[in-house]
Order: structure tokens, then C-alpha cells, then sequence
């Protein structure tokens, strides 16, 4: 496949424009110098070492991961310092995370005193402590303390022994649903103000609080900028994708993953249909307002609609297509299409330079 045409690949296929790759990675890493703050990208994006690897050599500071055996990944690929950015529960997992912990710097998310008293155990028994990060709701509305219990729960997590309670972090992600530029950068700015006052609340009560961290590609570049934050994570913007495009982040060319499909029928002028559905670009909305599942590149026609290996295209008025044409897809949403695929085809022009194995795809646990 090295050294091959684009236009070779069967399809689908899902590719990766390592030129856009490097300018988006190389991009928000100026920007965190910028402003002073650590970048820990969100490895839950790709999935692939090569690409953290990348991420790493252009100043990353360590990586976020959403699950424990994603961290397991990670670490069996020689990166040493992860948070698992995630409130994990359960005396498993933190038998899993000791063992990880004679390889890799590590920390985990908590926001109860259950999950974090699960986790501590196994640590509490061998003598030593888990690093933890307190998850602060500071608007999204899942996961994580309001800001005005973080003091109570902040106290008596810091209490449980075999842990160490080592800052804040939190997670827009309401910005995906912000329907303007303004609004988004609105959100972005409380995401920093409302967690940075947290943390020196916290601060004030006595506790510890060294990460101020926040995360989210939509409002990295603001809530970075927040006095108070330490750290940012996110994981999103070395793709890019439709919803990005949509929501202001970026632009189309700073959309480093495309999907290469095949027009299959042409039943009626303005139908057609490619044999990328819903197990190739996933069925995830577009933000942040539903608009069909994936952008024809080049064209005003859109992926309607999806069935598991058919993606149904309503043709733009004006527009044509025909069966064996090939055509490039924006999908909604990158992070879901990259965790669907055992590899990413590497790109530069219209030859393939590398084949980027998913390697930690699939671990959910």
C-alpha cells in the first residue's frame, strides 16, 4: 500500500492528510505555549500511538485517555505520563491502574467519594497512592461535582487514603451546542472561569490544587487563556471534522480525515447511494444542529441518510453523480469513524505514506 495512489485504495477507506495532521498538531501546540498552559491532548481521538507520538514531539505534555485499558495502550507504547480523564469506578480497575503505575506517571478522574474510595483500594493496600483529578460540572450537565460541593467532596476525597488529591478538571462539552461563533467563545470563557474559581476555592479550604485543567477543541483556545488554568486537553482538532467546520473551529482544509467511498447505485437523479454507512462513518449528528451525516466533498450534496454499509446521498439540484464515481466524505464526527477502523491510511498528496494501526480501538474498559 506504501506508495500507492489515493485513487487505488478499495473502499472504504479512511484517510488521514498528514500534512493538515502535522499543521492542526503544530497548531494548537503554539497556541498552549501562547498561553503558558501544559497541552495533554486527548488520545480517545485517534487511538494510535504514531499520531501521539507526533503529538509528543511538538510539545504535548502527556496524554488524557478516556478509559483505562486506552492508558494500558499507551503505556505499552512508551508514553509515561496519562490521566485517564474519566471518573473510574471499581477495585478491578484499580488493579489494573497499580500496575500501570510502575510504568507511567498516572492519574485518574474522580467525582464521588465511592468511585474514588473503589479505585484507592488496591493502591491503599500496597502502600502507596493514586493521583486524582476532581471533576467540576461547570455547565455541560453529565458527569462531575457542582461547583458548590467540590469543598465537601474535595475534603473528603483528599481524606480516603491511597489517594492524593492533585487538582481540577472539567469538560465544555455544551459547547458542541453553542449555535454561533460568539456563543461558543461565551462558553469557553466560563469554562475557564468557572473551574479556575474552583480550584481556588479549593485552594482557600486548605486542599491541594496543583491542575487546573481544562479540555474541549471547541473552547481550547479561549478557556486556555483563562488566568487559573494550568492545563488543557483536547483531543478533537487533530482531525477536525464536519461539526467542527460548522461550529467555527476550523475550516473545511483544516479537516486532516476524509472518507473515500464509492458510488454504488444512482436508482433515481437525485438519490445516490455509497457504500460507506453508518459502520464506516458512524451515526452520530451533526452539531450543532442535525444537518445529514457527512459532507460530499467538493459538492452541495450531503449523506441523507445511513443504513449500516449504505450511505444515501441527496443530489444538490444541479449536481450528478454516477455509479463507480468516487467521492471524499466529511464525516460528522472524527473521533467515532477513527475508533470504527483498525487503521487510518496515512496520505500526502495523492500518495499513501503510512498505514496508522488504531491500535487502542475497542478498549472500553
Amino acid at each position: 500500500m506504501l506508495g500507492s495512489a489515493t485513487d487505488t485504495l478499495a473502499t472504504p477507506a479512511v484517510v488521514v492528510d498528514l500534512d493538515v495532521l502535522e499543521r492542526n498538531i503544530a497548531r494548537m501546540a503554539a497556541r498552549a505555549r501562547e498561553a503558558g498552559v501544559r497541552l495533554r491532548p486527548h488520545a480517545k481521538t485517534h487511538k494510535c500511538p504514531e499520531i501521539a507520538s507526533l503529538q509528543r514531539a511538538a510539545g504535548a505534555w502527556g496524554l488524557s485517555v478516556a478509559k483505562v485499558g486506552e492508558a494500558e495502550v499507551f503505556a505499552d507504547a512508551g508514553f509515561d505520563d496519562l490521566f485517564v480523564a474519566y471518573p473510574v469506578v471499581g477495585e478491578d480497575k484499580g488493579r489494573r491502574l497499580l500496575a500501570l503505575a510502575d510504568r507511567a506517571r498516572l492519574a485518574v478522574g474522580v467525582d464521588s467519594v465511592e468511585g474514588a474510595r473503589s479505585v484507592a483500594a488496591p493502591f491503599r493496600e500496597a502502600g502507596r497512592a493514586l493521583e486524582v483529578l476532581l471533576k467540576i460540572d461547570v455547565g455541560y450537565g453529565r458527569v462531575g461535582v457542582p461547583p458548590e460541593r467540590a469543598i465537601d467532596v474535595g475534603r473528603r476525597i483528599a481524606d480516603l487514603p491511597g489517594l492524593r488529591l492533585r487538582g481540577v478538571f472539567t469538560h465544555a462539552g455544551h459547547g458542541y451546542l453553542a449555535e454561533t461563533k460568539p456563543e461558543v467563545e461565551d462558553v469557553a470563557r466560563l469554562e475557564g472561569e468557572r473551574l479556575a474559581a474552583a480550584a481556588a476555592e479549593l485552594s482557600g479550604a486548605g486542599l491541594p490544587i496543583e491542575e487546573v485543567s481544562v479540555g474541549s477543541t471547541p473552547t481550547a483556545a479561549r478557556a486556555m487563556r483563562v488566568s487559573g488554568v494550568t492545563e488543557c486537553r483536547p483531543g478533537n482538532y487533530v482531525f477536525h471534522d464536519a461539526s467542527q467546520v460548522e461550529l467555527g473551529t476550523c475550516g473545511v482544509e483544516d479537516c486532516a480525515l476524509t472518507v473515500i467511498a464509492t458510488v454504488v447505485s444512482v436508482p433515481v437523479p437525485d438519490r445516490a447511494v455509497v457504500d460507506a454507512g453508518s459502520k464506516t462513518l458512524s451515526s452520530d449528528l451533526l452539531r450543532p444542529r442535525p444537518g445529514g451525516h457527512g459532507r460530499v466533498l467538493g459538492r452541495a450534496s450531503r449523506v441523507e441518510k445511513l443504513s449500516e454499509e449504505h450511505g444515501v446521498v441527496a443530489v444538490a439540484e444541479g449536481e450528478t453523480f454516477r455509479v463507480g464515481e468516487r467521492v471524499r466524505i466529511l464525516p460528522n464526527h472524527a473521533c467515532v469513524v477513527a475508533n470504527l477502523h483498525d487503521r487510518l491510511v496515512g496520505v500526502s498528496g495523492d500518495r499513501v505514506e503510512a498505514v496508522l494501526q488504531v491500535a487502542a480501538r475497542g478498549r472500553v474498559r
